[in-house]
């Protein structure tokens, strides 16, 4: 500010604002992401602009996010107060979508397209969160980029059980596991045992679902993890 550097300015609040985000402090942290918001429109800056709206959406996220903690409820039964704050996060992803895209940003897309699948989620409205997370999926893929893609088909899997589709769930847990061994991370595919097991119990195969949830008892075991 001494010096007269706007984009300084926007960037430094920006960073603020993330960091009050990861301190829980939400309101305060909106404030200074829309300062980012509005200096960089001032300035013309598209990319901060982007990175801006990302970061609001982000907090809004996050708060939705630890609201909902105390309310130990399935997605889409969530209390007014969440609800209208993972739609605002929705529609921050959405505006931040529509810019990156503009300016021919594929992995600023896949990032808002995961976001927006997992916001979606929350909110209870799977059918829309299927359509983001195989966006998320598609960029992935494009990117070569394993991680994100076993996040995509574990949201995927997710998203499927909510609509009743335990076998197609089942097909995203198996290529989850896939990847998970594939990156070499234990837990993950600890993890996808577990709602591989989950999923075939609902299929009534029981025989798998003792198979997949004795592989998690194995790897928790392994990692220690009470």
């Amino acid at each position: 500010r001494t010096i007269g550097d706007r984009i300084g300015e926007a960037k430094a609040s920006g960073n603020l604002g993330n960091t009050l985000k990861i301190l829980g402090q939400f309101d305060e942290a909106v404030v200074c992401c829309q300062r980012h918001l509005d200096i960089s429109r001032e300035q013309g800056d598209k990319i901060g602009e982007a990175r801006a709206l990302y970061n609001i959406g982000n907090v809004y996220h996050a708060k939705g996010k630890h609201l909902s903690w105390n309310t130990a409820q399935d997605p889409g039964y969530l209390p007014q107060e969440v609800k209208d704050t993972l739609q605002k996060a929705s529609e921050y992803y959405e505006r931040n979508l529509s810019l990156v895209k503009e300016l021919g940003d594929r992995a600023a897309q896949g990032r808002a397209y995961g976001n927006l699948g997992n916001t979606q989620y929350l909110l209870g409205n799977f059918s829309e969160a299927i359509a983001f997370h195989k966006e998320r999926l598609a960029i992935a893929k494009e990117f070569g980029d394993k991680a994100a893609e076993r996040r995509a088909y574990s949201n995927l899997g997710n998203a499927h059980i909510f609509l009743g589709r335990f076998d197609v769930s089942a097909e995203y847990y198996k290529k989850t596991l896939q990847l998970s061994r594939q990156l070499r991370d234990q837990a993950v595919e600890a993890q996808a045992c577990y709602s591989l097991g989950n999923t075939c119990t609902l299929l009534q195969d029981y025989e798998k679902a003792i198979e997949y949830h004795l592989r998690h008892l194995v790897i928790a075991q392994e990692l220690g993890d009470r």
